[in-house]
């Protein structure tokens, strides 16, 4: 268990996911907040989970991580917002598209250009525009109701060191 309660077991192989526990949207938006620390231009996260599993909230703690100060809310209906903080941070919301030709119609390969991270939600839509270089954060809900467990899948790149920091920040290292 580490500072915060969030729970974590680290299997520490290629394809395996990084597994949280939380508890709460606190415990939620803490661990999005430690893992936005580790974030970098150009990094996707893709967010993956039923309605309601907490997509939103981690994106809020992502933006706290990065010093957003502005309230952030679900681009639903306008698809995509962007928040300033130590990296902008580009919000994309892939329900109610019928696939990855919408997201890249909307401009996405601009915003991965940028000096921004891109946070998709319902990101399992839009997975193929992103090739293997993303980070999916998969998000379901535990036993008891304010309980949710989040699987990080590193894709390509630098993920697998950078997710290791962040299981050695869980276990108070």
């Amino acid at each position: 268990m580490g500072r915060t309660g969030v729970m974590y077991e680290n299997r520490e192989t290629a394809g395996s996911p990084w597994t949280f526990l939380t508890r709460g949207e606190g415990e939620t938006r803490e661990l999005a907040s430690r893992l936005a620390r580790l974030l970098r231009p150009g990094d996707v996260i893709l967010l993956v989970g039923e309605l309601g599993s907490g997509k939103t909230t981690f994106v809020k703690g992502l933006a706290e991580g990065l010093g957003v100060r502005e309230r952030v809310i679900s681009p639903t209906f306008t698809l995509h917002r962007e928040y300033q903080g130590r990296l902008p941070l580009h919000h994309l919301d892939a329900y109610r598209l019928r696939g990855a030709r919408d997201l890249s119609e909307l401009g996405v390969e601009e915003l991965l250009e940028g000096e921004g991270v891109v946070a998709v939600e319902w990101g399992e839509r839009a997975r193929e525009l992103f090739g293997h270089e993303y980070l999916e954060v998969n998000l379901s809900y535990g036993g008891e109701d304010n309980e949710r467990v989040i699987r990080l899948f590193p894709g390509g790149g630098t993920w697998m060191e950078r997710l290791g920091a962040l299981g050695e920040d869980a276990h108070g290292g």
